[in-house]
């Protein structure tokens, strides 16, 4: 099995190095990331400019590794163009340092980068985790995890959704399937303004998680210290 691994918090993050691991298990991985943090910038690609692809030496042994200074989209774009001989069989993307539940879903440069997959008839995995370094639920359950989902079959216009709680292996409940997303934000807008002598005001965000959400959603699944699973549908493909 030939897969592509791409992310949006770029090469360096923690996560796609995880994902990237966890990928060897089960094929050829090529790895091509955004060279810096591209955090929710959904599905944008880059229309006008130049585009840099460095090939990245010092990356896990037995990976091809590239990044590049776009975005996530950017990312397969270029890595099923330019860089692999073949489309691969499968796009994983993340691990994103943060969830991807809710309405949040719609700014995720995570599922932007996985429905791109589907754009070029790959199908996609989308991963996120709790925004902490704490990887043991990971560790322990995202090799299971991929291989129950490579199993079954998914519409063409469809892709998984997989949320991972940060919490330790002691208290982790379980794995949750067919959550729908929440109808809410996880990361709520928080703004603090300061006002300009010209008259005109500067706002800074500050996020602030949103920890109530309805049962049978994705959010309350990780908020719960489960592993959610869902499906994320791409309207306009049929």
């Amino acid at each position: 099995m030939r897969i592509l691994v791409v992310n949006d918090d770029g090469i360096e993050a923690e996560g796609i190095r995880q994902l990237a691991k966890m990928a060897k298990e089960l094929g050829e991985v090529w790895v091509v990331a955004p060279d810096n943090q591209c955090s929710a910038m959904s599905h944008r690609i880059t229309v006008h400019g130049t585009i840099d692809v460095k090939k990245v030496d010092y990356w896990i042994e037995g990976v091809h590794a590239y990044k590049v200074s776009g975005t996530p989209a950017d990312c397969v774009k270029i890595g099923i163009k330019y860089l692999l001989a073949s489309k691969p069989d499968i796009v994983f993307s993340g691990i994103n340092y943060g969830y991807n539940v809710g309405l949040d879903i719609l700014y995720s440069g995570t599922v932007g980068a996985a429905m791109e997959a589907l754009l070029n008839g790959i199908p996609a995995i989308a991963f996120s985790k709790e925004m902490n370094d704490n990887y043991d639920v990971a560790d322990a359950h995202l090799l299971s995890v991929t291989k129950m989902l490579l199993s079954r079959s998914i519409e063409k216009n469809e892709i998984w959704n997989v949320n991972i709680p940060g919490c330790n292996k002691s208290e982790f409940k379980g794995i949750l399937e067919d959550r729908i997303p929440a109808q809410e934000q996880h990361y709520l807008d928080n703004y603090e303004s300061t006002e300009l002598e010209d008259g005109s005001f500067q706002l800074e965000a500050h996020g602030i998680f949103n920890k109530d959400a309805e049962e049978g959603t994705d959010m309350r699944a990780v908020l719960d210290n489960y592993i959610s699973i869902g499906k994320v549908r791409n309207a306009i493909l049929r």
